[in-house]
């Protein structure tokens, strides 16, 4: 794969407690700073974009996987929680925690250990997860019915 190149725009009109707006070519949302840290918490923020940017890069990464294991599932879910630091007025984004939830279709119980181990495996591989090491610890914890 060659390289690719990603592209955002983004307004900010005012000082520090205003709204802003980014755009890129699939997407187009409000962002200001949240109401934990004393913004406006209208649209998004960077916080939740990091998390969101880790999350559905583990999750398709995991997906993909399972795919070519030949893991067949009834669902995978997730919730992910971004846990951010405010010390002496410094802001740190210290972890993220995946919370996949993956439901095994009839007949797969044999592969459950294959698929814990994937599920580790995804956030290792993930692009977002390996852009963050060293930064943010990013951690999984799995449940597989």
């Amino acid at each position: 794969m060659a390289e690719h190149h990603f592209y955002l725009k983004a307004n900010w009109p005012g000082l520090r407690n205003d709204i802003g707006t980014i755009e890129t070519l699939n997407m187009k949302t409000a962002v200001s700073i949240p109401t934990e840290m004393d913004g406006p918490g209208i649209g998004t923020n960077p916080d939740e974009m990091l998390l969101g940017a880790a999350a559905t890069c583990y999750i398709i990464t995991l997906a993909a996987m399972l795919e070519r294991s030949r893991v067949d599932k009834e669902s995978l879910t997730m919730e992910s929680i971004g846990i951010v630091d405010y010390k002496n007025g410094i802001v740190t984004y210290n972890k993220i925690i995946h919370k996949p939830v993956i439901i095994l279709t009839e007949g797969m119980a044999n592969k459950r250990n294959m698929v814990e181990r994937l599920a580790m495996k995804a956030e290792t591989s993930c692009m977002i997860s390996r852009a963050l090491q060293g930064n943010v610890e990013v951690t999984v914890e799995p449940t597989i019915k």
